[in-house]
């Protein structure tokens, strides 16, 4: 179990990690924004539009909100989103995590997966999945900056307790 003072800390980690490869990935051309890496999300737009799309879904989530769809290819495949919806998004979970106490955050949350599978998993666990699954996209989105011959900005959380 973690505390809420925890769980917002982190949450503004992985704000400030997304924000900073955000940045990043505004200064590419087209082509190595959306080139093909051959895994799941694809591309460096992609994988930061996957996250976005999961910090999303999840928020609604916790809020007992159904979520119809994960993304919209053609509404959120764009830097434009991720530079301005995607900071709305750490809001929200910043202010909902405000609303929370220690207590709240062990209980259950029941939602459906977007296979309409029911499950209830404690709160803090939700909190610390989505910050861990930002992380492993970052990671991914860092390496093919790399690959491109680009230096990545430092995402870690080393870096982020460094600076704050």
């Amino acid at each position: 179990m973690i505390t809420t003072d925890l769980a917002l800390v982190h949450f503004d980690f992985t704000a400030w990690a997304s924000r900073r490869l955000v940045q990043a990935a505004v200064a590419l051309s087209q082509e190595e924004l959306t080139r093909d890496f051959k895994h799941a999300d694809k591309s460096v737009l992609g994988t930061l539009v996957h996250t976005f799309a999961a910090d999303r879904v999840w928020l609604a989530r916790v809020k007992g909100d159904v979520p119809s769809r994960f993304l919209d290819p053609a509404r959120d495949m764009h830097l434009t989103v991720l530079q301005n919806d995607w900071p709305a998004v750490h809001t929200g979970w910043a202010e909902f995590l405000q609303s929370q106490t220690n207590e709240t955050l062990g209980q259950n949350i029941s939602y459906k997966d977007l296979k309409g599978n029911s499950w209830q998993t404690p709160l803090w666990q939700i909190v610390l999945h989505v910050v861990n699954h930002a992380s492993h996209h970052r990671g991914q989105v860092s390496a093919m900056l790399r690959a491109m011959g680009h230096t990545p900005p430092g995402v870690d959380l080393i870096f982020y307790y460094r600076e704050h």
